[in-house]
């Protein structure tokens, strides 16, 4: 996989299907620059197109999964016009948009902090699994900015009361907090950390890549649809998951394991 590089601050490097994309900035808590963010969401793009990839993993280098933006980075740009910072802005948000879009399930691996727009990285993938010792916070407000785009994937993880708590304090959560409200899929102790994230990523990896598709797909559609609307959709996907080889060699291998008294 050529996304990434020298001097992105991304390092991309495989484990059977599994993609991993490790932010590998650790002088700088691996903080978001415009330069990391084209990589990410190059690389995101690019493993979802492969047909060899079916997951696709992000992690940190160091102790922290990611800091947020590089302030460093914002402040050579703050004499610059509204379109440079709209350019700066857009390119984070093309890394949420193309994890959302992605064919492939995303999991964000996150030990130590993961803050604002780091945060944001985390929740905008599929699946959050977290460090026992992992923290997660939304401190913009507090040096007066706005946790703005990540406030997309936030209100819908954990609710509109949820999300303010956490967005107009600025407070740090510790991972069981997280996971409770929402925010965090699992969180793993450090003795088994390792171990249960190579075999949930190796799970994943052997899900039949259509079946993991259409699911992502139907899932993240329903977001913008009524009740009535969202059993109308998953009818269609439903007649089109059962369209594929995919179905048909499933359905197969249960009866025959069924039929062995194997289920």
């Amino acid at each position: 996989m050529s996304a990434g590089g020298t001097g992105s601050g991304l390092r991309v490097h495989h484990e059977g299907a599994v993609a991993h994309l490790v932010l590998d900035r650790p002088e700088k808590r691996n903080a978001l620059d415009r330069q990391l963010a084209d990589a990410l969401a190059a690389a995101v793009r690019e493993a979802g197109a492969s047909e060899s990839v079916r997951v696709i993993a992000i992690s940190g280098e160091g102790q922290d999964f990611c800091a947020g933006a590089d302030l460093a980075a914002l402040e050579r740009l703050l004499e610059e016009g509204a379109s440079a910072h709209r350019e700066d802005a857009a390119a984070l948000g093309q890394v949420f948009l193309d994890l959302r879009s992605a064919p492939k399930a995303t999991v964000a691996i996150v030990r130590g902090r993961a803050l604002a727009g780091g945060a944001g990285l985390a929740s905008a993938c599929d699946l959050v699994i977290a460090h026992e010792t992992a923290q997660f916070g939304y401190p913009e407000v507090r040096i007066g900015f706005v946790p703005a785009m990540v406030m997309t994937m936030l209100r819908r993880a954990v609710g509109e009361k949820r999300a303010f708590d956490l967005v107009g304090t600025g407070r740090t959560v510790d991972a069981r907090e997280a996971e409770r409200i929402g925010l965090v899929s699992r969180v793993i102790a450090d003795a088994s950390f390792d171990v249960e994230v190579a075999r949930l990523l190796d799970g994943l990896s052997r899900t039949p890549p259509g079946a993991m598709a259409f699911t992502k797909r139907l899932l993240y559609e329903l977001d913008g649809l009524d009740f009535r609307a969202g059993i109308e959709r998953g009818i269609d996907t439903n007649v089109e998951a059962r369209m594929t080889e995919e179905f048909r060699e499933g359905v197969n291998r249960f009866l025959r394991r069924s039929s062995r008294g194997d289920a």
